[in-house]
């Protein structure tokens, strides 16, 4: 059943070489499928995609798990304390409310053009989303439930474990996926501040020299690294949400 989702790339993609096969479409600007191939064989071929795919890859792999777990802990913090919620949350709200690109000077200016400020911009990208996941299950947990483990006598690290942990994770999970989308989306802006390697060097020199076929070829790399590690963070949690009784879950 999982094959249905290549149909329609599958189908655009004949289409678009149908299309410029016979002579409908120049495509400079949009080089057909087999075009895509033969640049992305050739960059395979020289190392060189293997290194911009592995330069991004540790760029997203190190931002990921820094912002997921800040986003978490801090999160945490204000879902469990009033207090530091009304003493923290306004100034995250208001700082994540700044545009990502809004950060580069700023980065470069504290911590330079080298990785420490890639992955700071990277990481703080997954934060955000992480942390309002986080915050907003805590708050959500069903205050019947927290009073019912009160009365069988559980602790209060035993209503964490055993109430507000379940019903966080769903959650936690499905902020996950949104930081790590967000953190490829960021990796392109941490990728322009003086990279020489990695997808986004490779999106802006393709640019530069005017190669359609590299800057797809780097947006169809993004696109299946994107889809292969959200499946991985999924594949994860399956086994963890088992205890779901939701649709998907039937089906």
């Amino acid at each position: 059943m999982k094959a249905i989702g290549f149909i329609i790339p599958v189908v655009l993609g004949v289409a678009w070489e149908v299309v410029v096969d016979s002579g409908l479409a120049v495509g400079r600007l949009m080089p057909p499928p087999s075009v895509l191939w033969r640049t992305t064989a050739a960059l395979a071929a020289s190392g060189e995609l293997w290194t911009h795919v592995s330069a991004t890859m540790t760029r997203i792999g190190l931002g990921f798990l820094f912002g997921a777990v800040a986003g978490t802990f801090v999160g945490v913090l204000t879902g469990a304390s009033g207090f530091l919620r009304q003493l923290l949350d306004p100034s995250i709200q208001a700082l994540r409310a700044i545009p990502s690109l809004a950060w580069v000077p700023l980065f470069i200016l504290w911590l330079g053009i080298f990785e420490t400020s890639k992955l700071a911009l990277i990481a703080m990208g997954v934060f955000f989303p992480v942390y309002l996941g986080v915050l907003s299950a805590i708050e959500g947990v069903d205050r019947k439930l927290v009073e019912v483990g009160r009365v069988f006598g559980l602790t209060a690290m035993g209503i964490a474990l055993r109430i507000t942990g379940p019903a966080v994770l769903p959650a936690w999970f499905a902020a996950l996926r949104t930081g790590l989308g967000l953190g490829f989306m960021f990796v392109v802006a941490a990728e322009l501040m003086g990279a020489s390697e990695g997808l986004g060097y490779l999106l802006l020199d393709g640019q530069q020299m005017g190669r359609a076929d590299s800057i797809l070829v780097a947006m169809i790399v993004f696109a299946l690294l994107g889809k292969a590690c959200d499946s991985v963070l999924v594949a994860i949690s399956v086994p963890v949400l088992r205890w779901q009784d939701t649709v998907r879950a039937r089906l």
